[in-house]
């Protein structure tokens, strides 16, 4: 159930109703936008018709709406209006401009960082991306550098200013990730390690959750549920392909998640046509339809040498061929009336 607040409520009338929402054995979260602001109200349904008919007896409530949907939080019924997250440095994703994040797959020296950001920034990305925590099917593979590779991010977002995105895999990192990080990724493999995404419910950090090979488009909606329980309401939803009979390419890109997320959940969407793939040449159009189908942004891997990578070099384009789709990307995003 949410609790409609009429425009320009004054604070302190607005505390009145949250106290009594409490009162009545009732979590609130409050999700403020442009427009209105709305008290999200989580326990037991049962005492719902009792508090309805208390916060109703309030003047500043507008009106009190039940919420079907089981991603209650999530749900763009509930906020009404789409979120845009601050992910630092002036970089806002869910607005009108297209963000494009950007990087490795994995951090492996100074050098390859400075160099790699300071290439995707040019061609116009606004966030860099970089795996210093790696989830690898093998454990025999290259398992990232750990805080020594967040160390490296940091450099390059010293370098160039562009706000960082990496990995956390494990919930006793997420305070040094946090410490080096703008923006904290959960992979496809985490996304229903629900004492994980507990953890990050409780840091304000903004949080890039990937959906997983095999997770329904509502399971993927309730992780983000978790995040948005614990008083983390900056989400970014990130598509990155699920787990088909086919074999062609790495995963099957489910383009129409993105209007399906878009009827759904205020959260902003994003794509990541790399994982998507698997093959650096089906990048740039994956990305095009991306942004054709309504996606707020796209997270795609960069290597100045992709054929020695540590990781995903299949899929890692060159900063030159980055570059091109940079200008390609920009026709398509003024079809769809957006801006990169």
């Amino acid at each position: 159930m949410i609790v409609v607040i009429k425009p320009n409520t004054k604070e302190e009338n607005l505390e009145k109703v949250l106290k009594k929402i409490q009162e009545l054995g009732f979590e609130t979260r409050v999700l403020k936008g442009v427009l209105r602001t709305v008290i999200a109200c989580i326990g037991d349904e049962r005492g719902k018709p009792q508090l309805q008919q208390a916060v109703e007896a309030f003047d500043c409530v507008e009106s009190v709406v039940p919420i079907l949907k089981p991603y209650k939080l999530a749900s763009l019924e509930t906020k009404g209006e789409r979120s845009v997250i601050d992910i630092g440095m002036g970089v806002k994703i869910g607005g009108k401009d297209l963000i494009v994040i950007a990087g490795p797959c994995s951090v492996e020296n100074e050098k390859q960082i400075v160099e790699t950001a300071q290439a995707v920034k040019d061609a116009g990305a606004k966030a860099f991306r970089g795996g210093a925590y790696k989830p690898r099917t093998s454990p025999y593979s290259f398992q990232g550098m750990g805080e020594k590779g967040l160390k490296l991010l940091a450099k390059g977002r010293e370098a160039v200013g562009l706000p960082i995105v990496t990995e956390v895999m494990d919930a006793g990192d997420i305070p040094i990730i946090a410490d080096h990080a703008d923006v904290i990724q959960v992979g496809a493999r985490n996304v229903q390690n629900f004492a994980l995404l507990k953890h990050l419910g409780k840091v304000k950090k903004p949080i890039l959750l990937k959906r997983g090979m095999m997770t329904t488009i509502d399971e993927w909606l309730m992780s983000a549920e978790y995040i948005l329980a614990g008083g983390n309401s900056n989400i970014i939803l990130c598509e990155r392909g699920i787990r088909t009979f086919e074999t062609a390419t790495r995963n099957t890109l489910d383009i129409s998640a993105v209007p399906v997320l878009k009827e759904k959940t205020h959260l902003p969407v994003i794509v990541d046509p790399s994982h998507g793939t698997g093959f650096w040449q089906y990048v740039a159009p994956m990305a095009f339809a991306a942004i054709a189908a309504g996606a707020d942004g796209l997270i795609i891997e960069v290597h100045q040498k992709p054929e020695t990578a540590m990781s995903d070099g299949a899929q890692s384009l060159k900063p030159q061929k980055f570059a091109e789709l940079m200008k390609q990307l920009r026709i398509i995003a003024k079809a769809v009336n957006r801006i990169v």
